[in-house]
């Protein structure tokens, strides 16, 4: 239930605090008095998209808060658990629409999205306006009604859901099969790189070590030359080094037996010649190697222009051809198991069909149950707004396109408005007031089964007068005894009846028209309906039958 509106700086509402009853609350005034934006305002409320352009002129930005008592809205509570909001007995709303700058929404004080409130708005309150009139004459709009009324919108969400899980699989198994036409192709080109890099087959840091020998090899002939000198100096010619040393490493030795002191420089003179003669051997070895292959060099060469050749073709360095190659076989593998993936997906399109489907037909089956019982309880609401003799049936057929979000169903709501005319779609048989009285025979009936703590309806009583605007207003009275009633309204036999009465006007402040809300008491009442009664000229008959309004309104009170 709606506790309290508060409304700064909306277009023509200056400012606004607004308490409402627990039952039948009406807003009426002159034609462009504003009523349309405390509508605008309660539409906020409830999750609407806002416009910059509601922000009155020169003020930063707009702003609407609504207190709503959830404690009795289970389902409400429930949700705002799941958005992360404490459990609470009350729902605070605000929103602020700013002139220049993003939207923000609040709920409890807390920063929340509209999405969320969008959630909580299906527990809070359902509005009733010219353009869900109009919005009754679409067939899904119509399905939407008979599932609401048949407790199935979760089911039809979950739907929905099944629907786009098909979908998505059957654009999976579509892009397989587009792949198939060229996979021959890509195989093809797969298999030709890898053969090219697995002929080359290329080691990781080989080109470094190719280009270290290569650098070596072309000075061969001074490596030669120095390695031969060498081992010969050191080892092989008569007086070398390791000759010279030799013997000196004998004569201290010799002399150590004199002198104990020169054991140190005799051992140090013996290693010496021994690591002499070891480095001739590795000289000489050296030599032999270098010497044994001629062709070597042309050899690393060639080795290293056909890695270079690999590295331009590929646009990276060896490591990258490697990691490249790693790639190829990684698709090429991928595109070997192409039939398996194929196969799978198939059998996964087959299984999300056959739920899908299964759940389809089972959500058919409530539905025509849902319509048996819709069917009568709107004709008795019809019966209740002076549609005397008229019908109500809902149609269910199979949707010609087949298994779709919402099922495999498609909604007809039929009337027969005069009795003996037969039942014809409502499109093409209903004017606007009849689909005011249709929409609220609806919503009547729709109330038994799923009530929200508030309804609120905008010009329901558009194009009615008379008897039928009494029978109208007694209904919404009836609906209020057990659910909170907002109705903006420009009919005296519906404004009569409610428990509390809001008269929007213009004023003027400082030289700027402003949108003024106020609560009427029982005189202010009878000047009001006496007003809608006989529009500029008021007289005492008029005062007269707005009396004789209101006190059939408090009899229709008792």
């Amino acid at each position: 239930m709606l506790v309290e509106l508060k409304v700064r700086d909306l277009v023509l509402i200056e400012q606004l605090d607004l308490t409402l009853a627990p039952g039948f609350n009406v807003l009426t005034g002159e034609t462009g008095a504003g009523k349309s934006l405390v509508a605008a305002a309660m539409d906020l409320l409830l999750g609407r998209r806002a416009a910059s352009e509601l922000v009155r002129r020169g003020a930063v930005e707009a702003e609407v808060e609504g207190l709503f008592d959830v404690s009795d809205e289970a389902a409400v509570r429930a949700r705002l658990i799941d958005a992360g909001l404490p459990d609470s007995r009350e729902l605070l709303v605000r929103r602020v629409v700013p002139s220049d700058g993003r939207h923000r929404c609040y709920l409890n004080g807390r920063l929340s999205s509209l999405g969320v409130l969008g959630s909580l708005a299906e527990g809070l309150a359902n509005v009733s306006s010219q353009h869900e009139h109009h919005a009754l004459l679409d067939p899904s709009s119509q399905l939407a009604l008979l599932d609401g009324f048949g407790g199935l919108s979760e089911r039809t969400r979950r739907m929905g859901e099944l629907h786009a899980g098909v979908e998505a699989a059957r654009q999976r198994l579509e892009r397989l099969r587009a792949e198939d036409r060229d996979r021959a192709k890509r195989l093809d080109y797969l298999a030709f790189q890898l053969k090219e890099i697995d002929d080359v087959a290329p080691q990781p840091d080989e080109l470094e070590r190719l280009e270290r020998e290569v650098g070596l090899l072309r000075h061969k002939e001074q490596l030669l030359e120095t390695a031969r000198r060498s081992a010969d100096e050191l080892y092989e010619a008569d007086g070398s080094i390791y000759e010279r040393l030799g013997a000196l490493a004998h004569a201290v030795q010799e002399a150590t037996r004199i002198d104990p002191s020169l054991a140190e420089d005799a051992r140090e003179l013996s290693e010496a010649t021994t690591l002499v003669e070891d480095a001739a051997r590795r000289l000489a070895a050296y030599e032999r190697g270098i010497s044994g292959e001629p062709d070597r060099l042309e050899g690393l060469e060639e080795r290293r222009d056909v890695l270079r050749r690999l590295m331009r073709k590929h646009g990276t360095d060896l490591a990258g051809v490697i990691a490249a190659r790693a790639a190829l076989a990684a698709e090429m593998d991928a595109l070997v198991r192409h039939e398996e993936a194929v196969a799978e997906t198939e059998a996964e399109v087959a299984r999300s069909e056959a739920e899908a489907g299964e759940w389809a037909r089972a959500l058919t089956r409530d539905r025509r149950k849902a319509a048996r019982k819709l069917s009568p309880a709107v004709t008795r609401e019809l019966t209740d707004l002076s549609f005397v003799g008229a019908t109500f049936e809902v149609s269910l057929e199979p949707e010609a396109s087949g298994l779709g979000p919402t099922g495999e169903d498609q909604a007809e709501f039929l009337t027969a408005l005069n009795p003996g005319e037969g039942a014809h779609p409502l499109r093409k048989v209903a004017s606007g007031g009849e689909l005011s009285r249709l929409m609220l025979a609806i919503k009547r009936a729709l109330a038994g089964v799923g009530p929200v703590g508030t309804y609120i309806f905008d010009e329901v009583d558009a194009g009615i007068g008379g008897a039928v605007a009494s029978a109208v207003g007694r209904k919404l009275k009836d609906v209020s005894r057990h659910h909170q009633v907002v109705c903006i309204t420009h009919l005296p036999q519906i404004a009569a009846l409610a428990d509390a009465h809001f008269r929007v006007s213009k004023d003027s402040r400082g030289g700027r028209t402003v949108t003024v809300v106020t609560r009427l008491e029982r005189n202010e009442r009878v000047e009001e309906l006496a007003r809608m009664l006989g529009g500029e000229r008021i007289t005492k008959k008029t005062h007269e039958a707005a009396e004789e309004l209101l006190g059939e309104g408090a009899q229709e009170e008792r």
